[in-house]
């Protein structure tokens, strides 16, 4: 029986992405309920509200699109 090869994690494009999605949707919903939360306790206007909310998801697709592109690239972290 032929021993079945294993891609290296290095060239695994399916692992990479699945690990992005999963810290890509973490992040926006963490960050969006970060900016809800911090929405509820210092603003009293529904638009400021709804700006806080829109500041942490724009924080979370921005650090997620950050990770991603280390994971792809191969290239550390600063």
């Amino acid at each position: 029986m032929a021993a079945k090869e294993e891609i290296p994690p290095r060239y695994d494009i399916n692992a990479k992405w699945d690990a992005c999605l999963d810290l890509s949707i973490r992040r926006v919903v963490y960050s969006s309920l970060a900016g809800a939360a911090g929405g509820l306790v210092f603003f009293r206007s529904p638009v400021t509200r709804w700006a806080s909310v829109a500041f942490g998801a724009g924080v979370g697709i921005g650090t997620a699109y950050t990770e991603c592109s280390y994971l792809f690239n191969e290239s550390p972290p600063k």
